[in-house]
């Protein structure tokens, strides 16, 4: 019988390396990031081992929330560059034997967008109905309340604006300036269709990663549960997503997308449920070819907001478990799954599953490098992965250096509930954004420690140009991790994560496509899997040591493994040399391979 989940397909065996534009590369001298910088850049990545780049949001923007808040799709925001400079982008990418996804951005749109300005112009004007409006609601003594109490995703305030020219309300998910599109309206969507999606692949565009891609269908506005009772607003995720025409929507995406023959990887938060996940990315259903699920990078976030915790809030076990779902997925289905440790909204891995002092980091890097690529699943590297870069210190970059409106916005928060004044809270506060914020991973990227702020400006200086300093402050430890340092070190993170993609194409069968199957779910230190080929029965067992401390390990049994007798050949480690059976210098990733 076929597994169709193991059918093979170019985008399942790709490395999808994502790029976000502000901070990767700037070529002009004016301290932001722009598309003939990523340009300038391709031959790096391709060097790496990449297949895909996806660009976060390029397009024509107020930049509240970094381009994820759209004022027109059809155009780019102009310190990033043109529509002629993202055609001579795709152009090269593609001269390179490499793909190019977009970030498409379709849930809400900048309140800028020309379609929001007319529909915020009356209520009769013909857009009215293209986003989400509602009357207020009164209490008893007559004061005004928003529809509902769902909460915003950033910040604690309301997901609802009041607009005191029309009398209504709109929904806003994220920002206030995100104002929430009507996906009810099919004249909307065949507009979303046409702009967004349509525009760019008509352009050349390989594909798109779907922004909060279960989020378009929310027809029931009701109250959310009270589960953070000292708050006003709630969260309400549950609610809004896996809404009952999300997959007519799709649907009609895909038929769309298919003409292209595009490929999709959609963000599909709150969606605890495996069933629930795989009617997205079921191949029967041509709905997504894959999504994002946050079950690992989200270990160790508050319970009510992700902030509301301490550093490292998790244990081993916690973290194997989230591991395991996400691989569980495509066992005895027809669907696909990823595998991802970093994007532009997450900390660095390094610093949050390993250890970044100086003498671990390196160690950490490579370990989690080995882990992922031995992972099933489309690979995603994010931008810095790959030399091992760490969140910025606490001690030399201070809070006032942090400008994600995400972090902003706690900031505010911890102000209001306990006083601008309370320290300890905002100390607090302050820790819990050292270890998860967004920014970490929007600092510019170090491309020459000894130039310039990090190199992150290094061809214009190099051309003479006048060089301002990259918009958000350079990382601290530029000097110490940076590109120039690593592309010819053998030993380097660097070239490390070339190896073990390069491991990962050569083992395809085992490491993409098989079964995984945690062996000790319990040990607090270790990280013991295995990964079986569906299809025979050849297995490859992966070893991790999460600690700073050597550690023993009991080789796994031919009975743990399945078989009748087991001979276990060492054949990768993350520290070089002779492999030690059985023994696991800190942080060090051992993989074997084993057959009947």
């Amino acid at each position: 019988m076929t597994v169709i989940s193991r059918e093979k397909k170019w985008w399942k065996e790709a490395v999808i390396y994502q790029i976000y534009p502000a901070s990767f590369c700037d070529s002009n001298g004016d301290g932001i990031g722009d598309l003939p910088g990523i340009t300038s850049k391709l031959d790096y990545i391709a060097r790496l081992g990449v297949n895909v780049i996806w660009i976060c949001p390029m397009y024509d923007s107020p930049q509240i929330d970094m381009g994820y808040d759209i004022s027109n799709y059809e155009d780019v925001y102009r310190p990033y560059g043109t529509v002629e400079d993202m055609e001579v982008l795709i152009r090269e990418t593609h001269a390179r034997g490499m793909r190019i996804m977009l970030d498409l951005v379709i849930n809400h749109t900048s309140d800028q967008h020309a379609w929001f300005k007319e529909s915020r112009s009356s209520k009769d004007n013909p857009k009215r109905d293209w986003y989400i409006w509602r009357p207020a609601k009164y209490s008893p003594s007559g004061e005004r309340l928003p529809p509902n109490n769902w909460r915003s995703n950033f910040g604690g305030g309301s997901a609802w604006e009041w607009d005191e020219a029309t009398g209504e309300y709109y929904l806003h998910l994220f920002a206030t300036e995100q104002p929430d599109l009507n996906w009810e309206n099919e004249v909307t969507r065949k507009a979303i269709y046409a702009s967004a999606m349509e525009f760019w692949l008509d352009r050349g565009v390989d594909g798109f990663r779907v922004d909060t891609v279960n989020m378009y269908s929310k027809p029931d506005l009701s109250d959310a549960p009270i589960v953070d009772p000292k708050a006003p607003f709630q969260p309400a995720g549950l609610l809004y997503c896996n809404g009952p025409r999300m997959h007519e929507f799709l649907g009609e995406m895909n038929a769309i997308l298919s003409r292209y023959g595009a490929i999709t990887v959609g963000e599909l938060p709150n969606t605890p449920d495996m069933d629930r996940v795989l009617q997205y990315v079921s191949a029967k259903a041509k709905q997504l070819d894959m999504v994002f699920q946050f079950d690992v990078v989200d270990t160790g976030f508050g319970k009510t907001h992700k902030y509301e915790t301490t550093p490292k809030n998790y244990t081993l076990p916690d973290f194997k478990a989230a591991v395991g779902r996400t691989q569980g997925l495509i066992r005895g289905s027809d669907g696909w799954t990823t595998v991802f440790l970093e994007n532009h909204d997450q900390a660095r891995s390094v610093s949050r599953f390993t250890d970044d002092r100086p003498e671990y980091r390196v160690l950490g890097a490579k370990m989690l490098a080995l882990m992922e690529s031995c992972l099933s699943g489309t690979q995603y590297v994010y931008q810095g992965q790959e030399i091992g870069c760490v969140n910025v210190p606490k001690e030399t970059y201070p809070v006032e250096n942090y400008l994600d409106i995400d972090s902003c916005l706690f900031i505010k928060m911890t102000k209001d509930l306990h006083g601008a004044d309370n320290k300890q809270e905002l100390d607090k506060a302050f820790s819990a954004l050292q270890h998860l914020a967004r920014d970490h991973s929007r600092v510019p990227i170090a491309w020459n420690g000894k130039a310039k702020y990090g190199g992150f400006s290094e061809a214009a200086e190099k051309a003479g140009l006048d060089v301002k300093e990259s918009w958000m402050k350079p990382h601290p430890l530029a000097g110490e991790i940076n590109v120039a340092s690593q592309v010819d070190d053998p030993d380097s993170v660097f070239a490390f994560w070339r190896k073990m993609l390069r491991f990962r194409r050569e083992h395809a069968d085992l490491l993409v496509y098989s079964d995984f199957r945690d062996l000790r779910p319990q040990d607090m230190d270790l990280f013991v899997f295995v990964k079986e080929d569906p299809r025979g029965a050849d297995k490859a067992v992966v070893i991790l040591n999460f600690t700073t401390e050597e550690k023993k390990v009991v080789m796994p049994t031919a009975e743990e493994l399945g078989l009748q007798d087991v001979k276990l050949v060492p054949v990768m480690s993350t520290h070089g040399g002779k492999i030690r059976e059985g023994v696991l210098s800190p942080f060090e990733g051992q993989v074997y391979l084993a057959g009947a």
